[in-house]
């Protein structure tokens, strides 16, 4: 059957159509994802809409954890920037591990490595995000070592600060050093009778300044307040390793007049405990 030039001429009419509509629709097109290099996952994860809540690697040099809280899905400017920033931490140690272990040799006998962090969330206030980060780790030697620390969200101006944004840069922080010693000093008779006693600027070990010490907020008997603040402080850092870490609340009273107008509305009412707070301990008394 032989085809009529005009059926020609509207095919070749639609032909033209096709490649032109294609043409013009290509930078309508998304395009395709890209392909993570090795180890970029993680990244690429963080930077989406919502990033993960744990991360977990087994390798034969090392065993690897992150955990975070749910608190932390409503702080779209925190949550993949700190997920992103732990594991990234978490893929160096692993790389460490791995140069350490193989150097030793295969027939070292050595176990492998471990790290654990874990966030928990230690309390919210209308403007506040206060986190308490737990860090276990396992890079040989006689026994792991597990330290805490803390971590404050400004949830208004969407940032992290410290101490100093609440308490001003130049406040004079003697009555809150010395409670900490104090409340320190009691725990540590309470927990080791024969463990010496701690002074501010002491020796072998002292007692921990407040601007240089993590902490955390610490809730109160008012629901949404801050009744004082936990301060951590690690093994080592005021006795021997044996004798642990301790946390020691300290109530708002001590430092209330030392409070910025932007954050003294965040804290109020009274400690359910003060002093020794670390948890498991029996020291723990009411506030």
């Amino acid at each position: 059957m032989t085809t009529s030039p005009l059926r020609h001429a509207g095919l070749a009419a639609v032909a033209i159509l096709i490649v032109a509509s294609a043409g013009c629709n290509r930078d309508r097109e998304p395009a395709p994802a890209a392909k993570a290099a090795p180890g970029q996952a993680a990244t690429v994860a963080a930077t989406g809409p919502t990033a993960p809540l744990t991360f977990e690697s087994k390798t034969p040099w090392a065993d690897v954890r992150l955990s975070l809280p749910e608190s932390l899905k409503a702080q779209p400017d925190l949550h993949p920037a700190l997920y992103e920033e732990e594991v990234r931490r978490l893929r160096q140690f692993v790389e460490g591990a791995q140069g350490e272990l193989t150097e030793a040799g295969a027939d070292s006998g050595l176990p492998k490595y471990a790290k654990d962090i874990s966030f928990s969330t230690a309390l919210q206030t209308p403007k506040l995000l206060s986190l308490k980060r737990v860090d276990y780790d396992y890079s040989g030697g006689a026994h792991p070592n597990t330290l805490s620390s803390g971590l404050l969200w400004d949830k208004t101006l969407k940032r992290r600060i410290g101490l100093p944004d609440l308490l001003g840069k130049t406040a004079d922080l003697t009555v809150l050093d010395q409670a900490i010693c104090s409340a320190l000093n009691a725990a540590k008779r309470a927990r080791a009778p024969d463990s010496p006693g701690v002074t501010l600027g002491g020796k072998a070990f002292s007692c921990p300044r407040a601007r240089d010490t993590a902490f955390t907020l610490t809730p109160s008997d008012t629901p949404g307040k801050a009744g004082g603040l936990t301060f951590l402080i690690g093994p080592y850092q005021v006795g021997p390793y044996a004798e642990g870490a301790y946390e020691i609340a300290i109530q708002t009273t001590v430092f209330r007049s030392m409070l910025t107008p932007a954050y003294s509305s965040e804290f109020g009412g009274r400690l359910a405990r003060a002093g020794d707070v670390t948890p498991g301990s029996p020291q723990a008394r009411p506030a």
